[in-house]
């Protein structure tokens, strides 16, 4: 009995049972009991009021609701209206208690991420496996994790092929499928089958718990609007207490003016920006977006332009295969694509598969990132790995010397072939100039001695890319392109993906000058970036958004908001969100006031007396908490202009 009370949930929905059933006993049997049952409802739910009123009051000087309903109170008792006095407490209980579980609802969605991080972990040590608590896993440590279990740190599989439920980082449904190499997040459940994985982040700087101090620094009371609502409540105190006592004095009648102090509560008031900016952020929680302060959807929601960093937010942030040529068959030779040999190829598919399949075998154990992405790409077409090449030798700003199937292969810069006294033709010059021209990197492929060809790679636009930017203009935003890349890269990933304006060469203190220039024209500025040059940026514009996944940890602390798993996708949903809660916000202020001032009328001409004036007062806000309540599951259609 003494755990059920100290729940406080449980512990209210008691108080509030034994206070409804003295309040029954009081309305049908009055002056059958000895003493006025409505006494057991005025000392559970009244005293808690008054007593909570007055610390508010003498330890910080808070004028706010409580005080009133404690006025209320005690002059409801004053004049002897015990069951009306009782009534209010009754129902501005039952106030209390849906707000907090609709907040407590609203926010379900953000703290269900702090109960996901696995307690245990399974360390490979030799030949033994140990289980160790999680936090005593160091970078480093080889993890083993079965099926079903949730990984406990973020780390790179090394052994073993399996799918993943991102759904907590990522928000979609669909298991990723991951193989040796690939990157495995904390917090994320292991579908099918057991891997091994290295420890990269841990303790505090894996992704899960990165996550979880962006949730918990969330705080729908630091919006600038809830400010405004509280020092409306302030005055409405004041003026409650004038009223009520002008009443008295002009009526005579201490009733009118009790009910006054009950409808003239600001409840409803102080409820409508808290409750709606909660149940926004805990909407946007479903679609893996962290809004790390309360005041960000509302200054999102006056946003003119979106600018963009390029790598990594408009692009992947990752070098990719792009185009595999034979440039010359005449003077080059093929690549025979299952011995490796060198034979005559017919065709040109043909002879690109056969060099595709020649320098993923030669890149084969390069840690170099282009070599990397080229042997992914030849994984992602092939479904398997390439062999390994016999002999294998890293060109320090060059590229890779390789022995595949017993010919000699060169894969690396111009300059690499021409150390080795190889010789491309104008053909392969030329082709590799052009490609250069548009911002793609080129491996130029040599084999025994011969230029074969080229590997172009480029960091891609994400295949969702234009539709979000048109999503973004049909709305009336412009778009902005803020890049450190060249003129002619800027220019290809603009066309490619729509945007409005493009700013190429950029460093840091460009784009944060070019963030204020426009902030100083009376524009407001959302900023979406990843990397530590964006940081300043992110800082100084109106909204600053980090992709969370790829981002840096100084670009997130700098952000506003978090796209937790980088999914861009879920950005016209966001802002036009952030439009759809200050709607709700406005409408939320606009009926508790005329709700509040028409009760008040009521109550001074003697139509409302204090139980009635608590029920009205208790409809403005539960009806508030309501109107909140529907953003937690709004979504944005297809037609929606925010």
């Amino acid at each position: 009995m003494i755990r059920f009370l100290k729940n406080e949930t449980k512990r209210g929905i008691l108080f509030l049972t034994l206070s409804a059933l003295s309040l029954v006993a009081s309305f049908f049997l009055p002056g059958l009991l000895p003493v006025d049952a409505a006494w057991l409802a005025v000392a559970l739910c009244g005293v808690p009021i008054v007593k909570n009123a007055a610390v508010a009051l003498v330890t910080r000087f808070d004028v706010k609701a409580d005080l009133l309903v404690s006025l209320a109170l005690i002059a409801s008792l004053i004049i002897g209206e015990v069951f009306a006095a009782g009534e209010v407490a009754f129902i501005m209980t039952i106030g209390a208690l849906l707000e907090e579980r609709t907040v407590a609802k609203a926010q379900a969605g953000i703290e269900r991420l702090v109960h996901l991080t696995p307690r245990t972990a399974r360390v490979v040590r030799g030949d033994e496996e140990l289980t160790v608590p999680a936090e005593e896993v160091r970078v480093g440590d080889t993890l083993r994790v079965l099926a079903g279990e949730t990984i406990a740190v973020d780390g790179v599989i090394v052994a073993g092929q399996t799918s993943i439920d991102q759904s907590v980082m990522t928000g979609e449904s669909v298991p990723a499928d991951k193989g040796v190499g690939d990157e495995v997040l904390s917090g994320t459940v292991n579908q099918f089958g057991s891997f091994d994985m290295r420890a990269v982040k841990v303790g505090e700087d894996s992704s899960l718990q990165r996550m979880v101090r962006l949730v918990e620094s969330a705080d729908a009371h630091k919006a600038k609007i809830v400010g405004i609502a509280d020092r409306w409540a302030t005055w409405i105190v004041v003026i409650a207490l004038v009223s009520a006592a002008l009443t008295w004095l002009v009526t005579g009648e201490a009733i009118r003016a009790v009910t006054i102090l009950v409808v003239f509560c600001p409840c409803a008031l102080v409820l409508a920006t808290p409750t709606a900016i909660m149940a926004g952020i805990g909407n946007v929680t479903r679609f893996g977006i962290l809004v790390r302060e309360g005041d960000a959807l509302e200054r999102l929601s006056t946003v003119s332009h979106v600018a963009f960093d390029k790598t990594g937010t408009l692009t992947w942030g990752t070098p990719r295969v792009v185009e595999t040529c034979v440039v010359d068959a005449d003077e080059s030779a093929g690549v025979d694509e299952s011995a490796g040999a060198t034979v005559a190829s017919s065709s040109p598919t043909s002879s690109n598969n056969a060099l595709l399949t020649c320098v993923a075998s030669a890149e084969r154990l390069s840690e170099h990132p282009l070599g990397r992405a080229i042997v992914s790409h030849y994984h992602t077409v092939n479904g398997c790995l390439p062999s390994e090449p016999s002999a294998f030798e890293m060109v320090p700003g060059r590229g890779v010397k390789a022995t595949v199937a017993g010919r000699q292969v060169l894969a690396g810069t111009i300059k690499l072939l021409e150390e080795h006294g190889v010789t491309a033709s104008d053909k392969t010059v030329c082709a590799a100039r052009l490609r250069e021209g548009t911002g793609c990197t080129v491996i130029h492929v040599a084999v025994d001695g011969v230029a074969t060809g080229i590997v172009v790679l480029a960091d891609k636009a994400r295949e969702d890319a234009r539709p979000i930017i048109s999503s973004l203009k049909a709305t009336g935003l412009r778009t902005l392109l803020l890049t450190g890349d060249n003129e002619l890269t800027a220019a290809a990933i603009a066309t490619e993906t729509g945007v409005d304006e493009v700013f190429a060469r950029c460093l840091p203190q460009t784009k944060l000058r070019l963030i204020k220039d426009l902030q100083n024209e009376g524009n407001r500025v959302c900023m979406v970036g990843d990397g530590i040059n964006d940081a300043p940026a992110l800082k100084a514009a109106h909204v600053g958004i980090a992709m969370g996944g790829i981002g840096s940890d100084i670009a997130i602390d700098a952000a506003d908001i978090v796209l937790v798993g980088d999914d861009l996708r879920h950005l016209p949903h966001l802002l036009a969100l952030s439009k759809r809660t200050m709607r709700t916000i406005r409408i939320n202020l606009t009926a508790s006031l005329a709700l509040n001032f028409v009760a008040i009328i009521l109550a001074m001409l003697g139509i409302l007396n204090p139980v009635v004036g608590a029920l009205v007062h208790n409809v403005g806000s539960v009806a508030v908490i309501v109107n909140s309540s529907l953003l937690l599951r709004w979504r944005r259609t297809s037609h929606e202009d925010g």
